[in-house]
């Protein structure tokens, strides 16, 4: 596992997308996996404005989401595709169709096991994009008493819920449930990328990568991937160990 540390959230940003817009480069019909929330906006907007100086193209680029909500329709602004098109796909010269996200209206054991499907017949995801939630949820992997295995249903934890509360009007307009790429898909990815920033994610950090590897801190089983790359800005970075 290597960390890379930036003094701010500008320099974290940009130093992360340089690792997505390097691979790009080399392979320029990889499978991204991509991820949603605050954390990688500014990452979204290094890679917009790198594809729109020329330095990179989305021509061949295929992606896929780690999760969606479910029962809330994509034309809403809180779904994860219209983020997705807000941020990064309306902005670049990718091809709607080879962007994926799980479909959250019609969330279903069959919906999980085709999009596990799809990844698999583009090859796997070649380079994931991971945030990590305060309570140590990679995607909508919640702490649980087991890894999930495959793309599943979830039903959101409470603390989930409210921090992700500050996107909708109210509380109790968050959705409950979401479909969401397993421990297992992520694992399979054959390079990983956690981008975190701020102070309230300092503790967090600590325990998922120098802690235990338990599911009750999910993204503590990323200390078991082959290549895993976490960049932090100074305050998230500021409880891990020196040495």
């Amino acid at each position: 596992m290597k960390f890379i540390i930036e003094k701010d959230y500008d320099k974290m940003s940009r130093s992360a997308a340089d690792i997505f817009a390097e691979h790009i480069e080399q392979n320029p019909s990889c499978v991204l996996g991509l991820a949603t929330g605050s954390t990688p906006e500014g990452l979204y907007a290094c890679l917009v404005k790198d594809c729109s100086d020329g330095k990179i193209s989305f021509s061949d680029v295929t992606t896929f989401n780690l999760d969606e909500y479910c029962d809330l329709p994509v034309e809403n602004e809180q779904s994860y595709r219209y983020f997705m098109n807000f941020n990064l796909f309306d902005h670049v010269d990718i091809a709607k169709n080879r962007t994926n996200l799980p479909c959250g209206i019609k969330a279903d054991d069959e919906t999980c096991k085709n999009y596990e499907q799809a990844i698999e017949d583009e090859g796997g995801i070649d380079i994931q994009l991971l945030g990590i939630g305060h309570n140590g949820h990679i995607g909508f992997n919640e702490p649980s008493d087991s890894f999930s295995v495959i793309t599943n249903l979830v039903d959101l934890k409470d603390s989930t819920i409210e921090a992700n509360s500050r996107f909708f009007d109210d509380i109790s307009d968050v959705p409950k449930r979401a479909i969401t790429m397993g421990i297992g898909t992520i694992m399979k990815a054959r390079k990983v990328v956690v981008v975190a920033n701020g102070q309230g994610k300092a503790e967090i950090v600590k325990k998922a990568f120098f802690g235990p590897v338990v599911p009750e801190v999910p993204a503590s089983v990323l200390q078991l991937h082959p290549d895993v790359t976490v960049v932090l800005d100074d305050e998230a970075a500021s409880l891990i160990p020196k040495d």
